[in-house]
């Protein structure tokens, strides 16, 4: 079950106010950033969570893993912003990294999904490197010693052979899950996902999120979120600009924030997002946004 201690952390009508606590001095759990446009959130709360040289060292392989399951272009809200995108990938090497790959295992046709999204060119345009995720043999094998459902899976080998990763999901509504969001990007990195499907989806996306290599920081792109028909979108009606963005290494917690965030367009439940709740079993993070320090940032 859901914790539901995070209620107290509720968002008032306009939006402004995020979570309901601030953060402390230091380094917080999770900063929620409003206003703005998503480079230029994503460096103010890259900024608070003590800069891309906290992520990234020098020398490092880098890859970023954001959704462009979908032939859309970006007015549509079906994929990643890639301005926050090129962002990423332009602090990652300015951070010293030696290169940063960029792929999702798309479901739309990945030329088309790559391009059309405006990723493909963003990323080129910052000096990073796409990579394809459409043949099995760009996947191995990995063992999940803690999946209840998913014992075992094929990973894209851009994550198993990366130094460091950044899971960079775009919020949207999904008919089978309920939200999509950083925990349900995972399905992104592996192969086969109609297993998945057809045994238990909520607890294959927790049991996946149990691999041993998590990502460094999660970033929850909600500059134009999908409200209605997704996870693909039939039209622009169906996403509304809200200007947000969520980043935390708590992937529970910052799933939480963006299920709460998105109740402002949707009638979405925390509690129907299940998956959530069981990555919170696994320890993931905590869906109690009490406990933490949160930075909450309006532009």
């Amino acid at each position: 079950m859901v914790a539901t201690g995070a209620s107290a952390a509720v968002l008032n009508t306009n939006g402004l106010k995020v979570l309901a606590q601030e953060a402390a001095a230091g380094t917080p759990d999770l900063v929620a950033v409003l206003g703005g446009e998503p480079e230029v959130m994503f460096r103010k709360a890259i900024a608070e969570l003590g800069g891309m040289g906290r992520f990234v060292k020098k020398g490092q392989k880098v890859v970023i893993k954001p959704n462009i399951g979908w032939d859309k272009t970006p007015e549509m809200g079906a994929n990643t912003h890639p301005m926050l995108v090129k962002e990423m990938v332009k602090q990652a090497l300015d951070a010293g990294a030696a290169e940063v790959v960029v792929f999702d295992h798309t479901c739309d046709e990945w030329r088309n999904a790559y391009k059309n999204s405006g990723i493909e060119d963003a990323v080129n345009e910052a000096g990073g490197k796409m990579m394809p995720a459409d043949l099995e043999t760009y996947y191995r094998e990995v063992t999940l010693s803690e999946g209840k459902k998913l014992t075992k899976t094929k990973i894209h080998t851009a994550i198993l052979d990366c130094d460091v990763w950044f899971n960079v999901p775009v919020l949207k509504v999904h008919r089978g899950t309920h939200m999509t969001l950083a925990l349900k990007n995972y399905m992104g990195i592996v192969w086969d996902r109609q297993f998945f499907h057809g045994n238990d989806l909520q607890q294959c996306i927790a049991d996946c999120a149990t691999y041993v290599k998590r990502p460094v920081l999660n970033v929850i792109d909600a500059y134009r979120v999908m409200k209605s028909n997704g996870p693909r979108g039939l039209s622009a009606a169906d996403a509304v600009v809200m200007k947000g963005l969520f980043a935390s290494t708590d992937i529970v917690a910052v799933d939480t924030a963006a299920v709460k965030f998105a109740q402002r367009v949707t009638e979405k439940d925390l509690e129907a997002v299940t998956h959530i709740g069981k990555a919170m079993e696994f320890k993931l993070g905590t869906t109690d946004l009490a406990s933490l320090q949160v930075k909450r940032i309006s532009l």
